[in-house]
């Protein structure tokens, strides 16, 4: 079966479920502790998540256009290839192989260390240790198979849903500790309301991300046309509404100067709610739900090389093709990238880390996005199964957030900005390197 007439067997439950399992990871957990320390004021902090989440549902309507109508294997790298040419497309391959994968599971491997460090009472000395030996064993497991890591991840897709539910439903009837205010929306501290929107919404960004995969499934969908935009609104729009009420538990359980850059702030609330015996076991539900997340990133990313190695658009294609004979998997992908993580872990903290995966996503984004008003206007004929509602509205609330993420974070964080450009940049001479390599071995 080609790769155009892939099988149409799931359905709109099948693919909200997708939505689900995609975007909701750790970052619902750790976040609250950024977003609150840029807010300082709980009625910011709602409204960041509640833009966040809008933000995302108008991300996610645009970009599932491209993938009906452009339903390869490669996804995001392939809409960005198909409408601006092999250069852009191999960027954002590369910036998913040498910051967001790695980023990503530097930054998971952090917070399971320190949620793991925290719940033990550990010196702050393992800190380090604990995060790189989280990291490595998740990828020794995704090295032992396919089926072993799809496994791991059903399993914890599962078991993530309980301490967010718990914490949720218990949460929101307990008597409030903190008096929590939701109008009017107002900045605390002394920065201006436009530097702690910035700063608080693209905090929020790491909890929703995951929305650019939604689209993968649309090729594989009984009826994408109907169901899709259904799933993605859905999904998202009950995502949103979990997130908003798990972070108003926290600020009506713990204080706004205990929130702020409080790392434990999920164990903290947990604690204060359930009680210590209960925290713990919320505690270890949220770990699990990291260990899931570090999985599924670790899982898809070192696929990412693999795949760009078999069209030899890396250095060292003939290495990163190679599969292990017993388990079949990338494995030398898989080394690289948590090589790369590693390194990450020496040089980075969390919230730094999400940050910049989160920026340097978004610059690919906006291409995205555009794409979709470009190919309309290019190529008015190409079979869309699936169009974004309230076209040309919906992609430009896209364009316009997007914006506004990119260029705040560049006044606000302007050296995070710049590495993560710089590093994506490196790609173009890596690219032009290779192409003249492979001119001269043809």
């Amino acid at each position: 079966m080609g790769e155009n007439q892939l099988k149409r067997e799931i359905s709109l439950f099948g693919a909200f479920s997708t939505v689900m399992g995609t975007v909701i990871g750790a970052g619902v957990f750790f976040k609250t502790a950024s977003v609150v320390s840029f807010a300082q004021s709980s009625s910011l902090t709602i409204f960041a998540w509640i833009l966040g989440g809008i933000l995302t549902l108008c991300a996610g309507l645009t970009s599932a256009e491209l993938a009906t109508a452009i339903p390869k294997t490669g996804g995001a790298v392939k809409y960005i290839e198909y409408t601006y040419g092999k250069l852009p497309g191999f960027l954002l391959g590369w910036a998913q192989s040498v910051i967001y994968f790695p980023a990503n599971i530097a930054a998971l491997s952090i917070i399971f260390s320190t949620q793991f460090i925290h719940l033990f009472h550990l010196s702050n000395d393992f800190l380090l240790p604990v995060a790189l030996g989280t990291g490595l064993s998740v990828t020794l497991i995704n090295l032992l198979g396919t089926k072993t890591a799809s496994n791991l991840q059903s399993v914890t897709l599962i078991v993530k849903m309980i301490p967010i539910a718990l914490i949720v439903l218990v949460g929101l009837f307990i008597p409030e500790n903190v008096e929590v205010s939701l109008f009017p929306i107002k900045a605390g501290g002394d920065g201006s309301f436009i530097q702690a929107l910035s700063g608080s919404l693209l905090a929020t960004m790491f909890a929703y991300d995951g929305w650019l995969g939604v689209g993968a499934v649309a090729g594989e969908m009984k009826r994408p046309e109907k169901d899709l935009p259904k799933a993605i609104f859905l999904g998202l729009t009950f995502i949103t509404i979990v997130y908003v009420l798990i972070n108003l538990v926290f600020l009506k359980t713990l204080p706004i100067e205990q929130l702020s850059g409080n790392l434990n702030a999920a164990s903290d609330a947990s604690n204060q709610i359930f009680g210590s015996f209960g925290g713990k076991l919320v505690t270890i539900g949220i770990l699990i739900s990291v260990y899931g997340a570090l999985n599924g990133y670790t899982m898809t990313g070192i696929r990412v090389p693999y795949a760009l190695a078999l069209e030899e658009m890396i250095p060292f294609s003939k290495q990163f093709q190679k599969l292990s004979k017993r388990f079949v998997v990338p494995y030398i992908a898989g080394i690289v990238q948590f090589g790369i993580a590693a390194i990450m872990m020496f040089l980075g903290s969390f919230d730094l880390l999400t940050d910049m995966l989160v920026f340097v996503m978004w610059l690919f984004s906006l291409l995205i996005f555009s794409a979709v008003l470009i190919l309309r206007k290019k190529e008015p004929e190409l079979n869309r199964p699936y169009k974004v509602p309230f076209y040309p509205v919906i992609p430009i609330i896209a364009i316009f957030g997007g914006l506004f993420i990119l260029v705040t974070t560049l006044f606000t964080q302007t050296l995070l900005a710049s590495i993560g450009i710089g590093v994506t940049l490196l790609g173009v001479p890596v690219y032009l390197m290779n192409q003249k390599n492979k001119s001269i071995k043809d």
